[in-house]
């Protein structure tokens, strides 16, 4: 008799195990049993609200429910993302803190005179996430067609942007190379104050981007003239693009993704990418994103420290061909 209770306590006790076993392997999925250990920081390198922001909340939640771990989002603003960049290159040893970025990161090292950090070799890519160009545009009052960007004029239009050095003064330099034009170029502290004078009149046009304009658009507020990507963007499809209605070559498309410390053990780099593939396949991130004026991406870490080599280098370029200096 005690050795059938004895048998039935150790075969109870030997379920009880293959149960808990099962549900850890649900909470936590194939691949993050050692990754992560603690709480993961992502460090937004703009303020509270914003595209990018918006972005990592939306990123940082999946991930959590993936993880079954806490994902902090920390602001770390100043200098066009120079600051919350330097401060994951001086505080980062692993995975547990990353970086959130757009293209600004491959402007920066052209216009500021010290970074504090290398971008290629402190910190490495893990994967773009999504894509979002600019979009020209000006009050539903506004005379100004596409048709008048690019045409030479004794009253050079305005056109204001979201910041000195960022991918919409960028696109409009660009703009004037490609048409041989000269354009007013008006900086201001965010998209959000651009878009408040382009709609009272004081400029004649804004270059912003598309999920900072997307509502505005909606509501009659604003007028579209042309995205500044390669294709028309999905978001916008009635939309045409510069490059369709200029006819000439022309691509500054704007990227987010995420970075993290070059010191980073390549286990975990491979367990970061494998989360952040798993939760981008999520239809209802998809959706969101495109609400936000996002289009969704899903690139490998290699392909994604290409986009930002080539970015380094055109940027480079173009910011010295316009004499683009911030300190």
């Amino acid at each position: 008799m005690q050795k059938r209770v004895i048998y039935w306590a150790s075969l109870l006790f030997l379920t009880g195990l293959i149960v808990l076993a099962s549900v850890s392997q649900a909470l936590h999925p194939k691949g993050t049993d050692t990754f992560p250990q603690r709480p993961v920081t992502i460090v937004v390198t703009f303020p509270p609200g914003g595209g990018t922001d918006l972005l990592a909340r939306r990123l940082g939640t999946e991930l959590e429910h993936y993880w079954q771990r806490p994902v902090v989002v920390e602001n770390r603003p100043g200098a066009s993302g120079v600051v919350g960049a330097r401060h994951v290159v001086d505080n980062a040893t692993d995975g547990h803190m990353l970086l959130m970025v757009n293209s600004s990161y491959a402007i920066n090292p052209s216009v500021f005179n010290e970074l504090g950090f290398d971008p290629l070799e402190d910190l490495t890519g893990i994967m773009n996430v999504a894509w979002v160009p600019s979009v020209w545009v000006t009050a539903p009052t506004s005379a100004v067609t596409v048709e008048q960007l690019g045409v030479a004029s004794s009253k050079p239009l305005s056109y204001a942007s979201c910041g000195n050095g960022t991918p919409q003064h960028l696109a409009g330099e660009l703009f004037q190379q490609k048409t041989n034009t000269k354009l007013l170029h008006v900086a201001y502290r965010g998209c959000g104050p651009a878009l408040t004078d382009v709609m009272s009149g004081q400029v004649d046009t804004a270059i912003v981007t598309v999920s900072s304009a997307m509502g505005l658009i909606e509501a009659g507020q604003l007028r579209p003239l042309a995205v500044t990507s390669e294709q028309r963007s999905p978001v916008l499809p009635d939309v045409p693009s510069l490059q369709e209605s200029k006819g000439f070559a022309f691509d500054i498309n704007q990227w987010h993704g995420l970075l993290a410390s070059s010191h980073t053990p390549n286990e975990e780099l491979e367990q970061l990418h494998a989360a952040l593939d798993h939760v981008m396949q999520n239809k209802n991130i998809q959706d969101n994103l495109k609400t936000l004026g996002y289009t969704s991406s899903r690139t490998s870490a290699r392909e994604f420290n290409q986009i930002i080599a080539t970015d380094l280098q055109r940027f480079q370029q173009l910011i010295q061909d316009a004499q683009i200096q911030i300190n």
